[in-house]
């Protein structure tokens, strides 16, 4: 990742698209203000220090990041590859694993998990604007979800997902009278 690209990502992330242009001053205080722009702006920073050659950025960006797990209660490991547009809901429990390829406009809500089964080293590869409902569980190895997907709150991804699809998990509730 570049400067550039950083910078790019600050914008459609942390100050909400290129209509106003970047702006420190704006970028700073939406950081100070807003929980989601907090952890996006030091998130995508932590990205950049990893991506560098230096050995003290590289610590800092695992600081930085372990820091953002215990303030945010978010774990996005930096090994990630996200496209830009990231959009975190309701911030509470989202895991991400290393060996994640994500899309652009990816939206993730609470208490969701996008993670390996540890049988294969192949990569998860989620498609841009893919949006996953609340209390959601990817597990896999190898996995393909498309573009304009939809995963519904409560579901269990453990395959591939075409394009253009909505993925729900059937629930079902029951009520037996007492013997």
């Amino acid at each position: 990742m570049t400067w550039y690209e950083l910078k790019v990502f600050w914008l459609h992330e942390v100050l909400d698209g290129p209509g106003k242009g970047f702006s420190w001053w704006r970028l700073w205080r939406r950081t100070r203000r807003n929980a989601p722009a907090h952890y996006l702006f030091w998130f995508r920073l932590a990205e950049y220090f990893a991506a560098s050659r230096s050995r003290a950025l590289k610590s800092m960006s695992k600081g930085i990041n372990n820091r953002l797990i215990s303030r945010h209660g978010i774990e996005i490991m930096l090994g990630a590859r996200i496209g830009i547009g990231l959009r975190l809901s309701h911030m509470q429990g989202i895991v991400i694993f290393k060996n994640v390829v994500i899309g652009r406009n990816f939206t993730i809500r609470q208490n969701t998990t996008i993670g390996t089964d540890f049988k294969s080293d192949a990569l998860i590869h989620i498609g841009d604007n893919v949006d996953i409902g609340a209390n959601s569980c990817v597990i896999g190895s190898g996995m393909r979800i498309g573009d304009n997907v939809n995963i519904g709150a409560m579901s269990f991804v453990n395959k591939d997902v075409p394009s253009g699809h909505n993925y729900v998990t059937r629930k079902e509730a029951r009520i037996y009278p007492r013997e």
